[in-house]
């Protein structure tokens, strides 16, 4: 049970994609969709670098 869906909820949803979409198409659903999760992890995955002159300097202000 993936977040409360079960079996029963899974068949539903990919005989109403498979409706929607046609057996053609659903290769390349999943393929567009298996990149969009791969470009997601690599983008988590990767260091931040943030060029000196976009850091925030609200803290260096004086108080007026």
């Amino acid at each position: 049970m993936i977040g409360g869906i079960g079996m029963p909820e899974l068949i539903v949803i990919l005989v109403i994609v498979l409706i929607i979409f046609g057996a053609g198409k659903l290769p390349e659903i999943g393929a567009g969709l298996g990149k969009g999760i791969r470009n997601f992890k690599k983008a988590v995955q990767e260091p931040v670098d943030t060029p000196p002159e976009v850091e925030d300097k609200s803290t260096d202000r004086k108080e007026q």
